[in-house]
């Protein structure tokens, strides 16, 4: 088994660890959470959403999900509307506070972007970038492989 420390999980949470020291500074100035930006940004990308698409999209838990959103929704940041054809759906929506609160955050995500690709490089920081949607991608496929072999074992079971 490899050292703990070279352990491909703790070396993308040191990654990630450093990164975020960078950025939560400028959103506990705005209010708002690691996970809430999360959902702010997310909800600003790709519009409205159901929860278990915004979920996905966040890496967020449902529960988890359960918590936040009412503190966003009293907050105004965003609002939640149930699905007519189906009461137990909900859609999310950025409002217009909530835009409002990620326009005044990106000034300063961009001077901590500036500040990375000036110690990182730019170059690297896009290697680094496909990279990882690379890594992703193949472990996505991996993911799918195993599914398929548990499924045709599953079948294989039956027929006995």
């Amino acid at each position: 088994m490899r050292p703990f420390s070279q352990s491909l999980p703790m070396a993308l949470l040191r990654a990630r660890e450093a990164v975020m020291r960078l950025f939560r500074p400028g959103l506990r100035k705005r209010g708002v959470t690691e996970q809430q930006w999360r959902i702010l940004r997310a909800l600003a990308h790709s519009g409205s959403m159901e929860i278990t698409e915004l979920a996905q999209m966040t890496f967020l838990l449902a529960p988890s999900l359960s918590r936040i959103l009412p503190e966003l929704e009293r907050r105004r940041l965003v609002s939640r509307k149930q699905v007519d054809s189906d009461l137990r759906r909900s859609v999310i929506r950025l409002e217009p506070q909530g835009l409002r609160v990620i326009a005044s955050h990106a000034p300063y995500s961009e001077v901590v972007y500036a500040q990375i690709l000036k110690r990182f490089g730019e170059r690297k920081l896009t290697q680094l970038t496909e990279l990882l949607r690379e890594l992703e991608q193949a472990l996505e496929a991996l993911d799918l492989e195993r599914e398929s072999a548990a499924k045709r074992n599953h079948r294989k079971a039956l027929e006995r």
